[in-house]
């Protein structure tokens, strides 16, 4: 499976919002966005199904993937794009529920046994933090560029970084052989989500 172009994740959290999901996420597709997961795991499992399916007419529209943090069932259920598992989450099960079509990522750590992956059924893979992050405050250990370079050496599945990210950084992420970033509050928190959007992506080079 192919990424999505520009190589920018968007994932969603709701309560950094300053407006809606929905008046993010067009501001974002707007700006150039092209990828967004919903990543809203307080709420029970049918209102994720729900806020998903209210909000893929916008991703449809704009020619974006919309996929699900957390369950591959869910994300099935709830007809995304695909899914985001988390850090041991089971990749084989999430390709053979959502088919060849559909995109599978995985959260990793430093320290994880990147060369262990199912590099056949995985689409890429977020590590982070990459730099100091509001979202998850004290969360690390930092990888940097350099560490971002070394998960990047030990996988061939692509790498997505996160964490802190923004317009001054994201450049040397990608020039230290990340696939691509993804972002959460920096767009979340944004008074201008279209321009802060632009500006991530004049930074990765699209």
């Amino acid at each position: 499976m192919t990424l999505p172009d520009p190589p920018l994740l968007l994932v969603t959290d709701r309560r950094q919002a300053l407006g809606s999901l929905a008046d993010v996420l067009a501001a974002a597709f707007a700006g150039g966005c092209r990828w967004a997961s919903l990543r809203e795991k307080d709420l029970p499992a049918d209102e994720q199904v729900l806020l998903l399916q209210s909000l893929l007419p916008l991703a449809r529209a704009a020619g974006a993937r919309l996929t699900l943090h957390g369950d591959a069932v869910l994300a099935q259920a709830a007809g995304a794009d695909g899914v985001h598992l988390g850090a041991g989450g089971d990749v084989a099960a999430a390709r053979a529920l959502l088919g060849p079509h559909a995109l599978v990522g995985l959260s990793v750590h430093a320290g994880d046994d990147l060369a262990a992956l199912d590099a056949g059924a995985l689409d890429y893979v977020v590590a982070g933090p990459a730099y100091p992050t509001e979202s998850k405050p004290g969360y690390g250990p930092l990888l940097g560029p350099e560490g971002n370079a070394a998960l990047v050496r030990a996988t061939s599945v692509p790498v997505i970084a996160i964490g802190g990210i923004d317009g001054a950084n994201a450049r040397a992420l990608c020039e230290a052989g990340a696939a691509g970033i993804a972002v959460m509050g920096g767009v979340m928190r944004a008074s201008d989500p279209a321009a802060e959007v632009r500006q991530l992506i004049a930074a990765v080079g699209r």
